[in-house]
């Protein structure tokens, strides 16, 4: 008896083991969701993206404020009637 109940424990192991660790077990299954989720978030982040370049975009071929924008922030120029003041601090000088 003691036999046949140790013949059927080492056969219900024997099922398991492709059930959790063979190919297509629940480990792995367990795993490709962890990395689909991780790649959807990315994904997500990429998605967010676009759409920010997208309507920079279309905001740069539509108007002319978002390039005035740019040309002021960017390359610092400034319009025919405007005064440019540029302030600059002293440096500091370490004294011995």
């Amino acid at each position: 008896m003691k036999l046949l109940a140790g013949i059927l424990g080492a056969l219900i192991v024997l099922i398991q083991y492709p059930l959790w660790l063979g190919k297509g077990g629940w480990l792995r299954a367990w795993d490709a969701d962890r990395k689909i989720a991780a790649q959807r978030e990315s994904n997500e982040r990429l998605v967010q993206r676009n759409a920010a370049v997208a309507a920079d975009v279309h905001d740069l071929k539509q108007g002319i404020d978002a390039i005035e924008e740019r040309a002021r922030y960017e390359l610092g120029m400034v319009r025919g009637d405007e005064v440019f003041f540029q302030f600059v601090e002293p440096e500091k000088k370490d004294s011995p």
